[in-house]
């Protein structure tokens, strides 16, 4: 069975991707890797002030649940994906990385990602 690692280490080896971090709710690191540039512990405590907009978001909006929100930026793009009522998925995208079919995976595979945490 695939471990939280596995799927940290499998993101962070796809074309584009400059960092793959799993975070608590509370913005502790479980597990992550980043490019020597970027502090993943330090990534990760920035996610939940974010996230929390995106639920309250939600709510106010009648949209349901926060599952996933995408953040462009000039020199690339964030992914923060919930995982499960514990954890957070953080990705960090390069402009070029190709961000649909990451989406569609992350979508695809929500069950099987949530299984892990």
């Amino acid at each position: 069975m695939a471990t939280i690692r596995d799927l940290v280490n499998t993101l962070r080896r796809r074309d584009g991707v400059d960092a793959a971090v799993v975070l608590g709710r509370d913005g502790l690191l479980i597990d992550g890797t980043a490019s020597d540039a970027l502090d993943a512990e330090g990534l990760a405590a920035h996610v939940p002030p974010m996230a929390l907009a995106a639920v309250e978001m939600g709510f106010a909006a009648q949209r349901g649940d926060f599952g996933l929100m995408v953040l462009e930026y000039s020199r690339g793009s964030v992914i923060v994906t919930s995982l499960s009522s514990d954890a957070f998925l953080l990705v960090l995208l390069q402009p070029e990385a190709n961000l649909a079919t990451l989406l569609y995976e992350l979508r695809r595979h929500r069950a099987q990602l949530s299984a892990l945490v």
